[in-house]
């Protein structure tokens, strides 16, 4: 918290002059960083809270977007980003489940790529619509480093948590070990809008071919949401440095 109280500062809701927008998917995950900018009044948006920060040592100006949870609200939440404030970037900083033994509980993904796999076709070959969803995120800007570990992978995105019958397909077939609900529609919204992107997200939880840590069990999610967001705020302002040195 105190490494967080020394690089984000509040400041009153506004668009941020850098562009940069972070946006935030799950109610959850909003929830475990508005204790973060206790002194910052939010603002509103059709989708949800706004909150404006300064990060770094710069000063530079943030906004903190809710975007909502799911495909429909990632979508459509970051269609709006793009079309009001045209950022020069867009950070979606959330949360995922990771694949018991490919993964760790609590590393931080990068996405590389999307993919929205909970797409059903009974006319014809599904594959050729996921396909047609997928999204290779441009990161050369990024350069070979990253400021903080990561884990560089596919993230695989549903309206529906990960189904253990399904992991074995997912990791063979796409060579994910991660899953969430909005990354893959956001990714998708951006590169259509030649916008860059850069997906970080926590694992909170693992599943396996028995079951979930979280399912059943919620509030193992709610506390692993907390730290796994409360991280990736600290590490927010190295990355945008990161970003603006190679940019």
């Amino acid at each position: 918290m105190l490494v967080i109280a020394l690089a984000l500062t509040a400041c009153s809701p506004r668009a941020p002059e850098g562009r940069i927008i972070v946006v935030v998917s799950a109610n959850v995950e909003w929830r475990a960083i508005k204790p973060l900018f206790a002194d910052t009044a939010p603002g509103t948006t059709p989708y949800g809270e706004t909150l404006s920060v300064e990060v770094g040592p710069r000063r530079d100006p943030v906004l903190f977007i809710h975007g909502g949870w799911g495909k429909i609200s990632a979508a459509g939440s970051a269609q709006y980003v793009i079309d009001r404030w045209h950022p020069e970037l867009i950070v979606n900083l959330g949360t995922c489940g990771g694949f018991a033994g490919a993964i760790e509980r609590f590393a931080t993904v990068l996405a590389e790529r999307t993919l929205v796999y909970d797409i059903v076709e009974r006319m014809g070959d599904a594959k050729e619509a996921i396909d047609a969803y997928a999204t290779t995120i441009d990161l050369g800007w990024l350069g070979a480093g990253t400021p903080t570990p990561v884990v560089r992978t596919t993230l695989v995105s549903a309206d529906q948590d990960l189904d253990p019958a399904q992991l074995a397909h997912l990791r063979d077939d796409y060579k994910a070990v991660a899953g969430d609900w909005e990354s893959g529609a956001i990714a998708y919204v951006a590169q259509r809008n030649a916008t860059r992107v850069l997906i970080l997200r926590g694992v909170t939880d693992l599943v396996g071919d028995a079951g979930g840590e979280a399912y059943g069990k919620e509030q193992v999610y709610v506390d692993g949401s907390k730290r796994v967001m409360t991280d990736l705020v600290a590490a927010l302002p190295a990355w945008l440095a990161h970003s603006s040195a190679r940019h």
